[in-house]
């Protein structure tokens, strides 16, 4: 079986490595904390106010080799490659952000080695990658691209995605059960 997997907010935590520059760099300004997200885009549920300083964060470059790994995931992904499985990171770049791209490799290398950066596949639209599986926080993947997906799209859960309940969904406690047990319509 082939499994994409994405990388923010699935294995790089984006909402920690925001939260921690946020806090560090404007202490005064208050936070949504993560549970109480309800919305994909974080700068949605942020006053109109911040919105700018929000932006100046997620799109220095740097941002998006500074994220916590999510607990579970690397160990996870190297596990399912060790079981047999084809497994792929694919990741869409932020393209507003100038290092990005080098960023992602850049994360992947320091935290699963060299061999995985030629894992990684960076692709502004998902359905045009082959597979059996994509792993991916974004609610409505499979809707989102040009062409109808070959990959069943498995929710990663999140706050944000919680009120979902038509897709099948994991996280890494829960992975084998999902992924080895073909939970999923495919």
């Amino acid at each position: 079986m082939r499994i994409l997997v994405d990388m923010d907010g699935v294995l790089a935590d984006f909402e920690g490595g925001f939260l921690e520059i946020w806090q560090r760099e404007h202490p005064d300004k208050a936070h949504l904390p993560r549970q109480e997200r309800k919305s994909f885009f974080l700068v949605r549920q942020y006053p109109k106010e911040f919105r700018s300083i929000i932006w100046d964060i997620i799109l220095a470059p740097g941002f998006f080799a500074s994220f916590p790994p999510i607990p579970g995931g690397l160990e996870a992904v190297q596990e399912i490659l060790a079981l047999g499985h084809e497994v792929f990171i694919c990741s869409s770049p932020m393209l507003g952000n100038p290092t990005c791209a080098s960023d992602k490799f850049n994360w992947i290398e320091a935290r699963l080695g060299r061999d995985w950066s030629a894992r990684l596949i960076l692709a502004t639209d998902k359905s045009l990658v082959d597979g059996d599986v994509l792993i991916d926080d974004r609610p409505g993947m499979a809707e989102r691209g040009i062409q109808t997906p070959t990959w069943t799209h498995i929710l990663f859960d999140q706050p944000y995605n919680r009120h979902l309940e038509e897709q099948p969904r994991l996280d890494w406690s829960n992975w084998k059960e999902v992924l080895l047990n073909g939970q999923f319509g495919h």
